[in-house]
């Protein structure tokens, strides 16, 4: 009797040979490393083959360790991106959609001397930090306990809500047209790490 194919089987049968446990995190970790090395000019203007070589070793040694679970445990950086990536990509998806609602209606907004975008590059890199430690662990060795620990749970609290309640009072009574000397090289450094920066 023919059964229908269906893709589920298909990724299934993917799975089962280790393309999302091993294929896909080499293909990401050599094309990003060798990306960073290709636009930093690391080895030289002229190195290509170099970059691509060195891309492939460090790639193959984070991979192979992996495959043949050499790595202790909470130490696997595919286990850490595999777990990562998916709460990455939802970060991703927030950002392009709240980038687009900056761009229509407040991307000349100034709070604290930077610029909608600049807020939102803090927030994504602040979210980006806490997904991969939450992938790697980090956070499950009672962060928050000894934050309570040390300063109590209801002060913990009255200190967020101060917080929360003192950024909205000074965006609310900001001036658009000011900016602090503070932040503006901040703001520069996060513009041309976004490749907004003049050249």
């Amino acid at each position: 009797m023919a059964t229908s194919f269906k893709f589920q089987d298909f990724f299934v049968s993917l799975d089962r040979l280790g393309f999302v446990d091993v294929l896909l995190p080499f293909l990401l970790i050599f094309t990003v490393l060798f990306a960073v090395l290709e636009k930093t000019k690391i080895m030289g203007d002229t190195k290509k083959n170099m970059n691509l070589a060195i891309a492939l070793i460090l790639s193959l040694l984070t991979v192979i360790p992996h495959a043949t679970g050499n790595y202790p445990a909470g130490y696997d950086p595919v286990e850490i991106i595999n777990k990562a990536l998916p709460s990455v990509s939802l970060v991703v998806v927030a950002v392009i959609a709240l980038m687009i609602l900056i761009g229509v209606f407040a991307h000349d907004k100034i709070f604290l001397g930077l610029t909608a975008p600049g807020l939102v590059a803090i927030f994504s890199i602040s979210t980006l930090v806490y997904i991969f430690g939450s992938a790697a662990g980090w956070w499950a060795n009672g962060f928050v306990n000894w934050l309570e620990s040390v300063f109590g749970s209801d002060v913990l609290a009255v200190v967020i809500m101060v917080l929360v309640f003192g950024i909205i009072v000074a965006y609310v009574t900001s001036d658009p047209a000011k900016e602090f000397e503070l932040f503006k090289g901040l703001q520069t450094n996060i513009n041309n790490l976004f490749g907004g920066g003049k050249k």
